[in-house]
């Protein structure tokens, strides 16, 4: 018998960009316009401006008992092969092989039906999942105990937060035992406590022998857990090496250009309305945009972003992080109460929302740089954990003298004083 699990053959997934309907088209008229748009294209040689294609020509293969980690930038198509895979959505051309029973958690709360409660939710989930009842009931009280969510397992789902969503939907995914775990960024809600158990809990299914499909921009949490990796870029498979290959390849493919990153109108989700990222920078003590920058000089950041409608309550700020994804400092343009106050309501415009890193600060070594633009508890405008990596020199720093390198990210600059008693 076979052990591959999973079979992906030429697999592509096409969308019809949204144009407005016109109301009461005869059948005639719809078959004449579109032989006229066909005719057109084949006489040009043009492709249908219309159609985007979120995969094109993918093909891997996954075997029984394997953990596959899958990386890209947001829009490059990984939740799009999630979905088929799931069978949320089909393919518009080539084809997948599952064998096994598949368990996915690709959205918060996703399958759970909001009038109903977490109990019920529980057994709905798991007779999607393919389970029998007498399943569903041996694993119910692991479940429960494992989302933390026994005081409300017998409330409507529809009043759960979407942290609360997350913890149930997690541990039905985890404790259902499918033969095959797709999980698309699960980490990125949720608190740091919560976080740390699916982390644990991911790392036991990978122990157990199943075969787990693993999305996340959290770097480290790919190394973890996984063995391999893909990067995915523009619906196209580019890479598949051991993990930390592809993790390298993706932190430093193109995600700097010479220091700055912009980015294009097709790259923003719709999502982010009335939020547009335009570009984010990062500068030298002469105001120069570098990709390497000295250790001893100051590091400016400034993100450039439109805004169409007014909002309230808006904070633009950036995740500053090792590249293994590893955080080392969160700052947002309105930390200060002052700041907060005086742009409480951001007008429409264009605007640019700087900061600067103190010179002594940043150890030698490759850093990335996240972009947060959100509404505190109300909405997350945009985020791309992986905005822009920059080189940092410590020619100059601290300790220098000695050709040890210094462990950690941070390298200040502090005061001694050496007094003999």
């Amino acid at each position: 018998m076979s052990n591959i699990a999973i079979r992906v053959e030429n697999l592509g997934k096409k969308y019809r960009l949204g144009a407005p309907q016109l109301k009461y088209r005869t059948l005639r008229e719809s078959l004449s316009d579109g032989f006229e748009r066909a005719t057109r294209r084949l006489r040009s040689g043009e492709q249908d401006p219309d159609v985007l294609w979120a995969l094109r020509g993918v093909s891997f293969e996954v075997k029984q008992g394997e953990v596959l980690g899958i990386i890209g930038r947001n829009g490059a198509g990984k939740s799009t092969l999630l979905k088929i895979l799931s069978r949320v959505t089909e393919p518009s051309e080539g084809y997948a092989e599952i064998r096994g029973r598949v368990g996915s958690l690709l959205e918060v709360g996703t399958g759970f039906h909001p009038e109903l409660t977490g109990r019920e939710n529980v057994y709905l989930n798991g007779a999607i999942l393919g389970m029998h009842r007498d399943e569903i009931e041996s694993k119910f009280d692991e479940i429960v105990a494992f989302s933390e969510m026994e005081k409300f397992i017998d409330t409507p789902v529809k009043r759960f937060s979407s942290g609360m969503q997350l913890r149930l939907a997690f541990a039905v995914a985890a404790h259902l035992e499918p033969e095959i775990l797709v999980v698309d960024e699960v980490l990125a809600v949720g608190d740091a406590e919560f976080q740390r158990k699916c982390l644990g809990k991911m790392n036991d299914v990978a122990q157990a022998g199943r075969t787990v499909l693993f999305v996340s921009h959290n770097m480290s949490a790919v190394l973890r857990l996984t063995q391999e990796a893909m990067v995915i870029d523009k619906g196209n498979v580019v890479l598949r090496a051991p993990s930390t290959e592809a993790v390298d390849f993706y932190l430093s493919r193109g995600l700097s250009q010479e220091g700055e990153r912009v980015w294009e109108a097709d790259e923003v989700p719709d999502s982010a309305y009335p939020f547009r990222p335009m570009a984010v920078r990062v500068l030298n003590g002469q105001g120069q945009v570098k990709d390497t920058l000295r250790s001893t000089e100051p590091v400016q950041i400034e993100i450039e972003y439109e805004i169409e409608q007014a909002i309230s309550g808006l904070r633009v700020g950036l995740y500053l992080m090792t590249v293994r994804g590893e955080y080392i400092l969160t700052s947002f343009d309105t930390d200060d109460s002052g700041l907060f106050e005086q742009h409480a309501v951001r007008q429409p415009g264009h605007y640019t929302s700087r900061c600067v890193v103190p010179p002594d600060f940043l150890n030698e070594g490759r850093y990335a740089l996240g972009i947060n633009a959100s509404s505190y508890r109300v909405k997350r405008y945009f985020q791309d954990d992986q905005a822009i990596t920059f080189n940092v020199d410590a020619a100059g720093a601290p300790g220098m003298q000695w050709p040890e390198p210094r462990l950690g990210p941070v390298r200040p600059r502090f005061e001694w004083k050496i007094e003999a008693e």
